[in-house]
Formats: C-alpha cells, sequence, structure tokens
C-alpha cells in the first residue's frame, strides 16, 4: 500500500536577502505547486519574522502540505513537502539554486508505505 511521499529539503548557501523576502518564497511556494500538479486548499500563509529572523511558510494542500523555514542568519531553508498521491521528481538542486542561490541542497525522500510495513513488524 502506497499512502504516500514526504521530502525533506535542506538547502544551504542560500542568498540571506531572498530567504527574507516572502515574496521570493511565494514564487517558490507558487512554482513547485504548478509543477507538481498539487492542490491547494487556501493560500499560502508567511509569517515574517523580525530581522534578523527569517519566514515561516505554510500551505494545506488536497494532497497534503508544503511548509518552509528560513534563517536568514545561516543561509539556509527547510522545506517539508508531503503528498498523499504519487508525484514526479522535482528538480530542487537546481530550481533551489536559480530561486534562492543555494549551493548545497540535501534531499530526503520518505515512503510512508515503508513506515507503515516498519510499523506492522513490531512486535
Amino acid at each position: 500500500m502506497d499512502i504516500g511521499a514526504e521530502w525533506l529539503v535542506d538547502a544551504a548557501g542560500c542568498d540571506p536577502r531572498l530567504l527574507a523576502d516572502a515574496s521570493t518564497l511565494r514564487r517558490l511556494f507558487a512554482e513547485l505547486i504548478r509543477d507538481l500538479d498539487l492542490h491547494p486548499v487556501e493560500e499560502p500563509r508567511f509569517h515574517v519574522f523580525p530581522s534578523p529572523g527569517g519566514i515561516t511558510g505554510f500551505v494545506i494542500l488536497s494532497e497534503s502540505h508544503l511548509a518552509c523555514h528560513t534563517y536568514p542568519e545561516h543561509g539556509v531553508i527547510t522545506l517539508n513537502l508531503y503528498c498523499c498521491r504519487p508525484r514526479p521528481e522535482w528538480p530542487w538542486n537546481e530550481r533551489l539554486a536559480s530561486l534562492l542561490g543555494a549551493t548545497q541542497v540535501d534531499v530526503r525522500t520518505i515512503t510512508r508505505a515503508a513506515a507503515l510495513r516498519e510499523l506492522a513488524a513490531w512486535p
């Protein structure tokens, strides 16, 4: 049984100014939503922290959710995308480099069916 996949993405070396700009993150969310044919339940929400803080973003999707947290003081963004149906691969490295100036991108994919198999094996 496949009940979805979750992408945990950490990107470093990003431009601190872009990580503190809500319009840049709105563009990132819009591109992810468009490219992966996702369906927002409502508009994405962004909370901008006072400088030197970053931004927390979140959108509820009919497929589940997309969230981000930025740390301009470290040049880092973390993203979490969970989808309950299969999605094609997204070019995280190239797109985060292009949109945010990321120089290092680590993408971990968790298949939720694998987690269920592990739980079922517990005594």
